[in-house]
């Protein structure tokens, strides 16, 4: 019999922009394979978590992934969700609203992020009381000039590809400090699950560091500096596979009369980011179009070039968005058509 330890994570009742907590269960196994079915239910006091009253507090979590945790002897991240007492999913559980049941749905996240100073609450490469040199030569650079915390990020790129996540890539972004990572998933709730990870272990990672990661949309306010977003790639069957410049067209018609539906849930203070600068649309406006990144839906060329098969790129949600809504969201707007 071996001990192992199980991070149970899960997301918190604060609204609209939710937080992580996790806590540690210690169990002996022989012969742990790292399965759902091998580990069970926990409780937590919802009441410290504006998920339950004092007086009735136990919240219920649920696994549904597990993945090894390569910064841990014996260490198993797990991925859960949360239930009320009676069996029914939490209401701030955004992952059961999911309609993909058969993962007829893929997701790619382009999840953008600012690392902090703690001691400045500035961005890497910031000087305290002022800015470094203007945007232009930090997004994928290279060199110490211009190029801010890459040891952070390349340790955290190597946790996730540890982990058994579906990590496909890392990239300096147009600010200083700014970062970003992709990941991919066949299945929305797959996809959601594996954004959650790779972020729970890119803020463990800050801890002792003098660092935190801020996924504040616009953490530089109204300034010059770009702001930071979680942009969807999706598709589903149809769009994979329909070949019809059509189809296309209406899929993306389809968002336009849900507009405030979609960014009621693409993230806090998301008005601050689309402001129809900084490669960015207006939160005030609904646009369409073939490769480009000032429009609310991008249809990235490589689709048409394949004869209009391939995927759309909802570049609205926010850096601090949860994934999970996000993708709920835009599966019940395309089901509307396709």
């Amino acid at each position: 019999m071996a001990k192992i330890k199980l991070e149970y994570i899960w997301l918190d009742g604060y609204f609209p922009t939710q937080n992580l907590r996790s806590k540690t269960k210690v169990e002996e196994h022989e012969n742990f394979q790292g399965t759902l079915e091998e580990i069970g239910n926990w409780s937590f006091d919802g009441s410290s978590t504006k998920q339950a009253e004092g007086g009735s507090s136990d919240c219920v979590l649920v696994p549904v992934a597990i993945y090894p945790d390569p910064a841990r002897i014996n260490g198993w991240l797990v991925m859960t969700e949360v239930y009320n007492a009676d069996g029914t999913p939490h209401e701030s559980n955004g992952r059961a609203t999911i309609d993909d049941d058969n993962d007829d749905f893929w997701f790619g996240f382009e999840q953008e992020y600012f690392i902090m100073d703690t001691e400045t609450d500035l961005p890497l490469g910031f000087p305290r009381g002022g800015y470094p040199k203007p945007q232009g030569m930090y997004y994928c650079s290279v060199g110490g000039r211009n190029t801010h915390g890459r040891d952070l990020v390349e340790e955290h790129a190597d946790l996730c590809i540890e982990a058994g996540l579906n990590f496909e890539g890392i990239n300096q972004e147009v600010a200083s400090g700014q970062w970003e990572f992709q990941l991919f998933a066949k299945g929305a709730k797959k996809a959601g699950d594996e954004i959650w990870i790779a972020r729970y272990l890119l803020d463990r990672l800050t801890e002792g560091r003098g660092m935190y990661i801020e996924y504040h949309p616009k953490p530089l306010g109204d300034t010059d500096w770009n702001g930071s977003g979680m942009h969807a790639n999706f598709s589903n069957s149809v769009l994979r596979t329909c070949g019809s410049k059509e189809k296309y067209a209406e899929i993306c018609e389809a968002f336009r009369p849900f507009v405030k539906e979609h960014i009621e849930v693409y993230g806090e203070f998301n008005e601050q980011r689309l402001t129809g600068k900084h490669e960015t649309a207006s939160i005030n406006q609904f646009s369409w179009g073939v490769s480009d990144r000032g429009a609310s839906i991008r249809i990235p060329i490589i689709a048409v070039e394949k004869g209009y098969k391939g995927w759309l790129e909802d570049r609205r949600p926010a850096s601090n968005g949860d994934p999970y809504k996000i993708a709920a969201r835009i599966i019940k707007t395309v089901k509307t058509v396709a």
